[in-house]
């Protein structure tokens, strides 16, 4: 089941494509966070969120928010669809999809007709500093985007 707005955010540690250890607690002391869960690295989906995240970045970072993708790539994958890309902010490595289904966000079994047991689902969540969930979207279609109008309107509140 996915976490929901007013609920407490999961602490988790995952390796960046910088092959650093990334704590979201960390992160939440310096202001908020929005974690974007996605599928997999150079595909067009996938790389058309991040790129528009990354294209508008600034609107993050004036509201003191900082993005960190989630995928279940490992961290060398992860390396090279940023370098590839010019993202600017961290991607980390759930490579065992285990913040995946702390957040419920992990596909179980059903990735179209694959039966791969460990991708993560398409999902947003805007995490306050103090720890709450502010915006929660979890898409069971890989296909669709997240509603950016509408995290950027709670970021408005924030």
């Amino acid at each position: 089941m996915a976490l929901t707005v007013g609920a407490s955010a999961p602490d988790f540690t995952l390796y960046s494509d910088g092959l650093e250890a990334v704590t979201l607690s960390d992160k939440l002391k310096g202001g908020h966070v929005l974690l974007l869960f996605y599928p997999g690295a150079f595909t067009s989906v996938c790389t058309t969120e991040l790129n528009s995240v990354n294209n508008d970045l600034s609107r993050y970072e004036t509201a003191n928010v900082q993005i960190l993708g989630i995928s279940t790539d490992s961290p060398f994958v992860l390396q090279e669809f940023k370098k590839t890309n010019g993202f600017s902010f961290p991607l980390l490595s759930d490579h065992n999809a285990e913040v995946s289904a702390l957040y419920g966000t992990k596909y179980d079994n059903d990735f179209t007709s694959m039966n791969f047991d460990r991708i993560a689902k398409r999902a947003a969540f805007l995490i306050a500093n103090d720890g709450t969930i502010k915006y929660a979207e979890v898409l069971d279609n890989a296909g669709e985007q997240p509603d950016f109008d509408a995290i950027k309107s709670v970021l408005d509140s924030l």
